[in-house]
């Protein structure tokens, strides 16, 4: 059992569940082909947790196509982002920078779409790029030659695109439409002449995990394990005492698990998540609100009679999320076994990239939370599964961060990383490659406070073996954890006796990345 592997363990609670027999290691010379051009499929879901993907953790839900990447492929077993929120992170995927640099610090932002990006990069070269599905950075998409996007957070279902800035509806469900439409563009749109890059990126498994009608009775059967944690005290930990992300407390019983009675009776403390969630219902054609009121009618019923409380009305809230979260995601595996097929069927598997990933990692029930942005493991922690012809077979445990994906795909293509990016390529690692001088900490920097979900401000380090984070604003605090012994972020073990001299050596760290990537907030609070 490799370290990572008893780490997950010891954070899911599921030491017999996971296994990585799939996943050998390839000790030979890389067979990539130097001379022959890669094309590359991005996929990246918004809040797929690793926790959900069978290549990492058994105990949710088997994903056999998502596992083929791993399986053929690597999986990453240190994978994090830079800053845990949507937009941003994506914007540090594009750019290969931090956000304070690209300028995309939260979603109140803008992305500034002028600005360089790898995309463009590869535009330059005789690449043809394409975005497809959730874009979710305000400004229209730049350095694209095709781009077929989601409005905002966009819909589940019957969901409005704008293709190339005109707005089109289209009928059906949201993770069907993003593969039909990224299969269409390779069979139809894109000059077969040429390579390419296209970005496939579902709306799913985003809040409020709408499943698709064809899987709404999926996994009735099943009892999800609940998190060891879940009811977290968040003992000496000010910044979690704060957060509105509770699923006890914030979870919204009728727009987030669907109890939007027809007889207008459930109401909740939050109108406007109420509003919204009747309105969801109704954006449905006939023919799907009369699959979801056969689903969700007696459910409805059954809890309009039961009038759970305390535990049993908790407990139940975690179910309902965990079941509708994995219904999401079976769609999402279905689909991605989908463009594998049609890859597979015209021969591209022998010179195209996969890549799966999300925006971030998320909670599943982990702190009796759902959401993100905490520089807590489940969050900071994203899934990166990677098949690269003639490369690798296995795990690759070292260090990475969603910065590294442009560099990594501006290296496969042949094209000099800009001395600008903060990110460095992995792609000598995909190869099986050592990399004697390779990082061995992480900056984060995590901005958007108040809204949405009360988390305060924060940066910090994190290393093979420590997490060290500063909050800032309202709260005001330093923490720290020993990764090894307490993977979960469970005991903060800032300024308690014996820790003296790690505290000091992961500052002088945290420092050193801030003047590297030349954070302002260095010069506002001193470490």
């Amino acid at each position: 059992m490799n370290k990572f592997t008893s780490t997950l363990l010891l954070m899911t609670g599921a030491a017999s569940a996971v296994s990585v027999i799939s996943c050998k290691t390839n000790t030979k010379k890389s067979v990539v082909d130097e001379k022959k051009t890669m094309n590359i499929v991005y996929i990246m879901c918004d809040d797929h947790s690793y926790q959900t993907i069978s290549a990492y953790d058994h105990r949710f839900i088997e994903t056999p196509n998502i596992d083929w990447i791993a399986n053929n492929g690597v999986r990453f077993t240190n994978s994090f982002v830079a800053n845990s929120l949507s937009g941003p992170s994506r914007a540090c995927m594009l750019t290969g920078k931090h956000s304070h640099a690209n300028g995309f610090e939260d979603n109140s932002d803008s992305f500034d779409g002028s600005q360089q990006t790898f995309p463009k990069l590869l535009q330059q070269v005789g690449y043809e790029t394409a975005m497809i599905g959730k874009w979710h950075l305000v400004s229209e998409p730049t350095g694209f030659n095709y781009w077929d996007v989601l409005v905002g957070q966009g819909d589940y279902y019957n969901p409005t695109f704008i293709k190339n800035g005109e707005k089109v509806r289209r009928e059906g469900y949201a993770t069907n439409i993003t593969t039909d439409l990224a299969i269409n563009w390779l069979d139809s749109i894109h000059d077969k002449s040429k390579p390419f890059c296209m970005f496939i990126h579902h709306k799913a498994p985003h809040r409020t995990w709408m499943p698709d009608t064809c899987d709404l009775r999926l996994y009735d059967d099943v009892t999800y394990p609940m998190p060891e944690n879940f009811y977290d005290d968040y003992k000496d930990r000010k910044a979690a005492q704060a957060q509105k992300m509770s699923i006890i407390k914030d979870m919204n019983i009728v727009y987030d698990l669907k109890m939007a009675d027809k007889e207008n009776e459930i109401h909740t403390d939050n109108s406007n998540l109420e509003k919204w969630g009747r309105e969801l219902y109704n954006q449905m054609n006939s023919a799907q609100k009369a699959a979801w009121d056969a689903y969700y009618d007696p459910i409805i019923a059954k809890f309009k009679k039961d009038k759970l409380k305390g535990k049993a009305l908790d407990e139940w809230k975690y179910q309902r999320y965990m079941h509708d979260y994995c219904r999401v995601i079976h769609a999402i595996d279905r689909n991605v076994g989908r463009v594998l097929e049609y890859l597979r069927k015209y021969n591209l598997l022998e010179n195209t990239m996969i890549v799966y990933t999300s925006d971030q990692g998320f909670y599943m029930g982990e702190h009796g939370w759902f959401d993100k942005r905490f520089m807590y493991e489940e969050s900071f922690r994203t899934p990166l599964l990677v098949y690269l012809p003639g490369g690798k077979h296995g795990d690759v445990s070292e260090l990475v961060q969603n910065i590294d994906y442009g560099p990594t795909i501006l290296d496969l293509a042949g094209i000099n990383v800009p001395s600008d990016m903060h990110g460095v390529s992995f792609l000598p690692l995909l190869k099986g490659e050592k990399v004697p001088q390779w990082r061995h900490s992480l900056y984060y920097h995590y901005y958007e406070y108040p809204d949405e979900h009360a988390v305060n401000k924060h940066f910090g380090v994190r290393t093979e073996k420590y997490s060290l984070m500063r909050f800032y604003g309202d709260v005001n605090s330093w923490e720290l954890y020993d990764l090894e012994d307490d993977p979960m972020n469970m005991h903060n073990l800032y300024g308690k006796p014996g820790y003296e001299d790690i505290t000091k050596e992961l500052k002088a760290e945290l420092s050193r990345l801030q003047e590297q990537y030349e954070d302002p907030i260095r010069n506002e609070i001193k470490n």
